[in-house]
Parts: C-alpha cells; sequence; structure tokens
C-alpha cells in the first residue's frame, strides 16, 4: 500500500509593487516560483493577480494541497474582518481574505509580513529549532513578528510583535516627547529605527544627505561622523530590543529588511543591550536571516504547517 505524498504548499506574497508565488515540499524546497508586478491601485485587478498566479502553480503541480496561504502588508482586524495597518493603503478597509476565500474557492490562511518573516526563519532559517523566536523587521518601517513552539502568535487583535509603534524606552533627552509618527503618536520606535529615519537623523545631526546604507558604508570605512550616527542607531537598537527580551525572553531575535544586511548591528547591538535587559547575563541571540526577501513567500507557506 502506498504511503501518502507530503504535502506540497502555496505561499503568495502581495507586496506594494511585485507579487511573488512559490510552492514549497514539505522539506522546504522550492519547486516552482513565479513574480509580477502588483496592479497599482486596483484591488479587484489585485484579487485576479493573485488567483492567476494560484492557478498558475495548479497547472503546474495538479497535486498540491488545496490550500493557499498569503503574506500581505497589514493585517486583519478581529473586529471587522478588513485589513488594517497596511502601507499599501489601497487594501485598508477592504475584505481581503473574504474575497480571496470566494474567488479561489479554497481555505485561505492570511499573515502580515513581519509575521511571514518571523515564521519562515523559525520553520527553516536562522531560528530553525529556537523554542520562542522575534522576528524584526527593519526598512521602510519596523515590524515585528513572534513565533513560540513553532506556530505563529498573532494574538486577540492581531498585533502581537508590533513594537514599531511603541515608544523608544529609556530616551535620552534630547530624545523626548520625539518626532512624530504617521499613527499619530511621538517617537515611536520606528521615528528612530526605520531606513528613513535613520538617514534623516544623520542629516539633523551631520548635515549630509546620505540614506541608511550610505551611512553604514561609510561608518564601515571609518567616517567620523557616520561612526557616531551608527553607534547612537545601535544604541537606540539595543533599548528597544532590551525591552522585547524583557516582556519576551525570546532565545532568538532575527533581523530581516533592508537594514538586516548592516553587519556591525549584529555584534555592537548585544554588547549594548545588557544594561537594559533585567538579567545577568544574555543569552538571546541577534542573527542575520538565511532566507531574506524570500521569507515572506516562504512564510506564507508555512502558515498551513501546523
Amino acid at each position: 500500500m502506498s504511503q501518502p505524498q507530503p504535502p506540497l504548499r502555496l505561499g503568495l506574497d502581495l507586496g506594494g509593487t511585485k507579487i511573488a508565488a512559490a510552492l514549497l515540499d514539505a522539506a522546504g524546497m522550492l519547486l516552482w516560483e513565479q513574480r509580477v508586478p502588483t496592479p497599482q491601485g486596483d484591488y479587484q485587478g489585485t484579487i485576479a493577480t493573485l488567483l492567476a498566479l494560484r492557478d498558475a502553480a495548479r497547472r503546474a503541480f495538479p497535486a498540491m494541497e488545496n490550500t493557499v496561504g498569503i503574506c500581505t502588508p497589514g493585517a486583519i482586524s478581529s473586529a471587522t474582518g478588513r485589513i488594517k495597518n497596511a502601507n499599501s493603503v489601497m487594501l485598508n478597509g477592504r475584505p481581503l481574505l473574504a474575497d480571496l476565500q470566494q474567488a479561489m474557492d479554497c481555505p485561505i490562511r492570511m499573515a502580515n509580513d513581519a509575521n511571514c518573516f518571523a515564521l519562515s526563519e523559525a520553520t527553516d532559517g536562522a531560528a530553525q529549532s529556537a523554542g520562542t523566536v522575534f522576528g524584526v523587521i527593519l526598512g521602510t518601517g519596523t515590524g515585528g513578528g513572534i513565533v513560540v513552539g513553532g506556530q505563529l502568535l498573532q494574538g486577540c487583535n492581531a498585533i502581537a510583535g508590533e513594537w514599531g509603534h511603541n515608544p523608544l524606552p529609556w530616551p535620552d533627552a534630547d530624545e523626548y516627547p520625539g518626532p512624530p509618527c504617521y499613527c499619530g503618536h511621538l517617537g515611536c520606535i520606528e521615528t528612530f529605527l526605520s531606513g528613513p529615519a535613520l538617514a534623516t537623523h544623520h542629516a539633523q545631526g551631520h548635515g549630509q544627505a546620505f540614506d541608511a546604507q550610505q551611512i553604514a558604508l561609510r561608518a564601515h570605512e571609518a567616517d567620523a561622523s557616520c561612526l557616531a550616527t551608527m553607534a547612537r542607531y545601535c544604541e537606540r537598537l539595543a533599548k528597544a530590543l532590551a525591552s522585547v527580551i524583557n516582556i519576551l525572553d525570546p532565545d532568538v531575535i532575527v533581523l530581516g529588511g533592508g537594514l538586516s544586511n548592516i553587519t556591525m548591528l549584529y555584534q555592537e547591538v548585544p554588547r549594548r543591550w545588557g544594561r537594559y535587559v533585567f538579567s545577568d547575563a544574555v543569552a538571546t541571540r541577534l542573527v542575520p536571516p538565511v532566507h531574506g526577501d524570500a521569507s515572506g513567500v516562504r512564510g506564507a507557506a508555512a502558515l498551513w504547517n501546523g
């Protein structure tokens, strides 16, 4: 008698400029992938594109599971069932999950990009086999996701891990009350640790119009002003992550997003966070990602693993 074959899982990553699709086997091996542009400002076109990618995967692998995992910007409101907090504002207020379930006529699981990143890295990436994982996005924003025992923790309000819209902890005098955030508050972590925030703070402090990657590169080359900016950035990141460690006490913190490529973070931040963590020693590891920008689509597929 033949044994049942392990499931083939499809993930779709709905980004602001592109939609990625990937079909993975049970071991995480990539079997099929495709990327297409996101229809800009076109909600129905976006649904049609996601459906077309699902159908293309099904044609390529007819034996794939009749389920889909989807990575989205924003989250599903537990109060309304509609998308909230999406930087792709066209999606906000839309019943995306319900509309896709109707269009695809199959079970769908959906999570935001930071959650999918954390799940991907916890499943077979930099934090594989870790008990508790905090996944961080450091890019145009500062998202976060939590995985415990291999399972994504989303919370009753669908905001678990959203550290970026808490205030920067232990602020210095010149960091309080902090810059305005688009969410309506002052001094959010995002206003200090996003890529645009890093560039803004450097320009304010040193009068140089460099982007985050230029600042990091010049710091690596021992440019004094950029070294000073990066030192302050590392201190702020250490404070922000220390507050997470004090609450969640994760085994591993994985950095993602464009700023995760800055190598000095992995030495400097753990060197600094001990003074803020309520413990005599800090065993939490800070690590770079394994899957990089593929973590969104891989994490979407992994939504059906448990």
